[in-house]
């Protein structure tokens, strides 16, 4: 960020000062905001809203880290054998080799940082600020100082800023104060001399918004805020590595001291047979270079965050690269029902009264000539609905959009079908205060002025709000509520609720004096409201893939309990019978066995979903949670993955959460689950891949060496597989996009180690399959065909490089076609096999080439006896796979 130059800047004493004393500092006027024509002077003054980034390395720097890993020490020093023992042509060709693996290296791990940079540049958070006398979404690194901030419950605090206007506004600032319970602000001018705990009429960057709704002005960004200070106090931390680059470096020890070993032995029967000391020590080299797959921290990088980018295109937005194991292993999804089960288009449905329901048909026709009995109670319920509603219209390329909560636009919507116009409400009811809608009270009341005094509209759950009122509207008169009169309004709501539909109760309140204390009581009940919000009905397949992959799916909502019922029967939630628990039944001691047999829970608080997520934890599961409110954020950060939603989720939800749903589809759900066990199983099929490979060359180096025939397969040759054959085919692996299959097998266990022991022995009878028809063909040459040493040499070499090559073609599942599978439709492999065919060929052309790592000019009869000898490791493993069907 660059630094200011402005001597006013940063400003100081903001909490004892008058706000238009610092709207003329900061040069804004409070009511429009800042002028746009400012903003890039400002931008040069103040720098943007950022904290200085881990430095990244530079290209220069990560060129020079490939040549300390191991892998190029060990080639260092059979460069320096060869150079000692006067063989230059060698030495020079491992020098070549160091060259071409640091490149590879270096290319991988850039490739690697720029996927990291893109994935980063999605997730962007916004702000609302006054500019040009207009409300405007920003990204949070354009906010500057005399900016004008607008805020709700919900949102985070990108910035430094003093409080202008405010209304039962309090913030959660325990990230900054450790403090945690909320604190409740105000615009008081304060004394200069007060703690920053105590400054209760700033909000602080990093701090999040739990009620109410506020105005601002900026009056620190970046370094310049209280966040800001404290980084820079902390220096910039080393990045942990992920889960999965640890086991992936455990792995490679445990390689590395098989290799040893197996060096060891064949050095010492090297030295008793008498072979040439250099060529021992060589050969022992490039088969622990051969061995330790160096690449496979950066591979798996790829691998992750091209998946992730994969994902992102589809609207899922994973955050962290951990989360992407973890993903692999859920097997119990707690969703909410609300745009995720359903499509989040609400629409009026139905009108409910005393004594008159009237069904709302979907084009919100005129709606006042269909009721009968209750037309003052029907202007009632629209003022209400007009006033008590924080939605707003807005031009947005020359049309009407509505932004908002979507129950507030479908209610701005069926008013402005009618005669009577919202704005022209809210033009004569002017707002005073408002009781914002939280998850505990289930209701949000408004207070306005009107010409002879004052009104309250105040709508939310029907079980809520009706023991708030004390009469309601029966016709044209306003008479007591009474306790039967509660029980037939509750029971036309359940009635309505079991239909799928959402209901909601509207009431008012009229005085002279009503005070902003307490004013959403001894209401009247002017009549119910239903909603509908069709199911979406694509995820039936969705949930079908989830019960097939272990997953057990449950809806956890706000909503009615028979609303939620309604909708998890059309969509199928479970093929047994739903069972419903009311959030209610959570509070007394309800039985394990009941508990974990439910698939809804409905009328549930945010305390209750992080206590149903811990639950489920304890019995060692695996929790997706989705949450869209400021409340569902402890329940967002305690499950193994929390998923926010994109659309209508908060600031707070989405910082709080793994993932981001930009769609809210449960569908994307499912498909970043199956996109996180794709990239496991590609990692899996890589390292499978790689290590069959290499464990096949130790086995015939090793055997050629223990046995003393007189053909061996020399260094060079070994460290030419390694770069060519190995590489390319399994970097292509790990770039796959899966298969059907994977959403039909359990859920794995992130635990677990990335090669397990059913795995090795994959691994083991891989590499067996693949060098004992080499060992098996080349001595057969030699013995009985006479050829001699260096075309069993050549066999041996042609042979293991192409069957490595069409080994990929054996990592597919067992039980989809041979021919049309993961693998074959992979774009990446062919090009793979295709490179190093091409590459291959070139040096087998070319005789300095050729020559330099031992190759010579070989019959048609002989390349005959090699592409058989490289194909028949297919036919085995394959056979091995389908026949005894115990390799997957």
């Amino acid at each position: 960020m660059a630094a200011s130059n402005d001597k006013t800047y940063p400003i100081k004493d903001a909490h004892s000062t008058n706000v238009d004393d610092l709207a003329k500092l900061l040069d804004v006027n409070l009511k429009a905001g800042l002028k746009e024509s400012s903003i890039e002077e400002r931008i040069t003054k103040y720098g943007l809203n950022s904290y200085a980034e881990q430095k990244q390395k530079s290209i220069w720097v990560i060129l020079f880290e490939q040549f300390k890993s191991p892998i190029i020490a060990l080639l260092v020093v059979a460069a320096g054998f060869s150079f000692f023992f006067q063989d230059w042509l060698e030495g020079f060709a491992i020098v070549g080799v160091i060259a071409i693996t640091a490149a590879l290296g270096f290319f991988m791990e850039l490739q690697a940082r720029n996927s990291l940079k893109a994935l980063k540049e999605l997730d962007v958070s916004v702000s609302k600020v006054w500019r040009d006398n207009a409300l405007k979404e920003i990204p949070s690194e354009k906010i500057l100082p005399g900016d004008v901030l607008v805020l709700e419950a919900g949102d985070m605090v990108l910035a430094d800023a003093r409080l202008i206007e405010v209304n039962q506004f309090e913030v959660d600032e325990s990230a900054l104060t450790g403090e945690s319970l909320a604190v409740e602000k105000n615009i008081k001018i304060l004394k200069k001399d007060v703690s920053l705990a105590d400054k209760i009429n700033l909000i602080f960057k990093g701090t999040s918004v739990v009620k109410g709704n506020a105005k601002a002005i900026v009056i620190g960004t970046g370094l310049q805020t209280e966040l800001g200070k404290i980084t820079a106090l902390v220096e910039t931390s080393k990045q942990n590595d992920t889960p999965l680059e640890k086991k992936l470096q455990g792995l490679t020890k445990i390689l590395m001291w098989i290799t040893a070993a197996f060096a060891s032995i064949f050095i010492i029967t090297g030295l008793f047979q008498g072979k040439p000391f250099y060529l021992i020590v060589e050969t022992a080299l490039a088969l622990a270079v051969a061995a330790i797959p160096e690449g496979l921290p950066v591979v798996s990088i790829i691998a992750l965050t091209y998946g992730m980018l994969r994902l992102a295109r589809k609207k899922v937005l994973i955050k962290r690269l951990t989360s992407v194991e973890t993903l692999g292993g859920i097997n119990t999804i707690f969703t909410d029902k609300t745009g995720t089960l359903t499509e989040n288009k609400i629409d009026v449905n139905s009108l409910i009264f005393f004594d008159e329901d009237v069904a709302i048909d979907k084009n919100n026709e005129d709606s006042s000539a269909k009721i009968t009995k209750n037309k003052s109670a029907f202007e009632k319920l629209l003022i209400i609905a007009a006033l008590c509603n924080n939605a707003v219209t807005k031009k947005i390329k020359n049309k009407q959009k509505h932004l908002g909560d979507p129950i507030e636009i479908a209610l701005l919507q069926f008013i402005n079908s009618g005669e009577t116009k919202a704005a022209k409400i809210n033009a004569l009811y002017p707002r005073v205060s408002e009781e914002p809608f939280n998850s505990e009270t289930k209701l949000m009341a408004t207070l306005h002025k009107k010409d002879n005094g004052n009104f309250v509209a105040a709508k939310g759950a029907v079980e809520e709000l009706i023991h708030r009122c004390s009469s309601y509207c029966e016709g044209d008169k306003i008479v007591p509520l009474t306790d039967a009169n509660k029980k037939i309004f509750l029971k036309k709501a359940d009635a309505i609720q079991a239909q799928g539909s959402k209901v909601l109760a509207f009431a008012f309140k009229e005085a002279k004096n009503i005070s902003t204390d307490n004013f959403s009581s001894d209401l009247t009940l002017a009549g119910l409201i239903g909603f509908l919000d069709p199911p979406r009905m694509e995820v039936v397949a969705a949930l079908q893939s989830c019960r097939d992959a272990g997953i057990k799916v449950i809806m956890i909502t706000g909503d009615h309990p028979a609303t939620a019922l309604n909708i998890a029967e059309k969509i199928k939630l479970s093929e047994k019978d739903n069972v419903v628990i009311n959030g209610k039944e959570l509070d007394s001691k309800l039985s394990d066995k009941k508990l974990f047999a439910a698939t809804i829970f409905a009328r549930v608080t945010p305390k209750q979903k992080l206590d149903m997520v811990s639950l489920y934890q304890k019995k060692g599961n695996i929790v997706a949670m989705t949450g869209d409110g400021i409340n569902d954020a402890p329940a967002l950060k305690k499950a193994d993955i929390g998923i926010a939603m994109g659309i209508r989720g908060t600031q707070v939800a989405k910082e709080t959460a793994a993932m981001i749903l930009k769609d809210d589809s449960f569908n994307s759900i499912v498909a970043a689950i199956m996109q996180g066990r794709v990239i496991f199983k590609n990692i899996k099929n890589f390292l499978i891949y790689l290590l069959s490979c290499n464990l096949s060359e130790i086995f015939i180096v090793f055997l050629y060496g223990l046995l003393n025939l007189p053909f061996f397969v020399l260094p060079l040759q070994i460290l030419f597989l390694n770069l060519v054959t190995d590489i390319f085919p399994a970097l292509a692996l790990g770039l796959g996009k899966g298969n059907k299959l994977i959403m039909t097998i359990p859920p794995r266990n992130p635990q677990e180690p990335i090669v397990m022991k059913k795995d090795w022995f994959t691994i083991t009878t891989y590499s067996l399959l693949l060098a004992i028809p080499i060992i098996a063909v080349t001595w057969y040459c030699n013995i009985y065909l006479m050829y001699d040493a260096k075309v069993c040499n050549n066999i041996t070499f042609f042979s293991l490089a192409l069957s490595q090559l069409w080994h990929v073609l054996n990592l597919s599942s067992r039980k989809i076609s041979f021919f049309n599978n993961e693998i074959t439709r992979n774009k990446f492999i062919w090009g793979a096999l295709l490179l190093c065919i091409a590459i291959i060929a070139v040096f087998y052309s070319i005789k300095p080439l050729s020559e330099t790592i031992g190759l010579q000019v070989l019959s048609s009869s002989t390349w005959l006896i090699i592409v058989a000898t490289s194909i028949t490791p297919v036919v085995l493993i394959q056979l091995f796979k389908r026949v005894f069907k115990i390799i997957d």
